[in-house]
């Protein structure tokens, strides 16, 4: 075993006996993750940080449950998606409406010279935008999918919809994508 994963089993082994700074120790090691897992399938920073901190009280009261069959990360991570749908189909149930700052997201003048990361980083900030500018089950399976890692039967178990709708989502939200970038492009 690497010294990380050694390391992180050992922080949850204290955090079971409830050793606080434990808890702050794995708190700070994933919570930006977890916060931006929750932001991608939301679209709300309030809401998402709301969630993140949700997620870690839920797994810290509920450490016994964690079996160790996958990683500490990756079961604290199923528990932000599992967070991050709920609110999103309260919200969604609701009716909601949603408020976009657009010039908070704006774009640098063409003008301007950027070096080759900067560009790269441009071009990423458009690509997630377009992927938010995307209907909200297109949205949320392309994030599970593509940025979150899940396959298909994960995707599929996680919206709660069969193998085969998943696929033609994630499908038709990639040719969506597409399209908005060939327009944007």
């Amino acid at each position: 075993m690497s010294p990380t994963i050694t390391h992180i089993n050992d922080l949850v082994e204290r955090c079971r006996k409830g050793d606080q700074r434990a808890q702050m120790e794995i708190y700070d090691r994933y919570y930006k993750a977890m916060y931006n897992t929750a932001y991608r399938i939301t679209g709300h920073s309030a809401e998402a940080e709301d969630i993140m901190q949700e997620a870690f009280l839920n797994a810290f009261t509920k450490i016994e449950s964690f079996q160790a069959t996958s990683t500490f990360g990756a079961w604290l991570k199923r528990i932000v998606v599992n967070e991050s749908l709920t609110c999103y189909k309260k919200r969604s149930k609701l009716g909601e409406v949603s408020y976009n700052d657009e010039l908070k997201n704006e774009i640098e003048s063409e003008n301007s010279t950027l070096d080759e990361n900067q560009r790269k980083d441009e071009k990423v900030k458009i690509i997630l935008k377009l992927i938010n500018s995307l209907k909200d089950n297109y949205r949320i399976a392309l994030n599970l999918h593509l940025i979150e890692g899940y396959d298909y039967e994960e995707v599929s178990e996680i919206m709660n919809i069969s193998y085969a709708n998943c696929r033609t989502m994630i499908s038709r939200a990639k040719e969506s994508l597409r399209k908005k970038l060939k327009c944007n492009g």
